[in-house]
């Protein structure tokens, strides 16, 4: 039996971060979830996007954030 379960996964890369919605996927057969092969790809597409600074290709993946370092005082 094959269980399916919404997930989010974040990606940092530099000064940006993106979350990005995936499915993982629950068998009897197996200790740990998995994720489709598209799903990978989702998130390779999202991580080489965030990299080269390209905020548009990976906002159409999910939503991107871009972090602003914050001086403890």
């Amino acid at each position: 039996m094959t269980r399916t379960r919404k997930s989010k996964e974040l990606i940092h890369e530099g000064k940006y971060a993106a979350e990005v919605d995936i499915d993982l996927e629950y068998t009897d057969e197996s200790w740990s979830p998995t994720m489709s092969g598209d799903d990978a790809r989702k998130l390779e597409t999202v991580m080489l996007a965030l990299r080269r600074g390209d905020v548009a290709e990976a906002a159409k993946h999910g939503r991107v954030f871009e972090l602003t370092p914050v001086s403890a005082k």
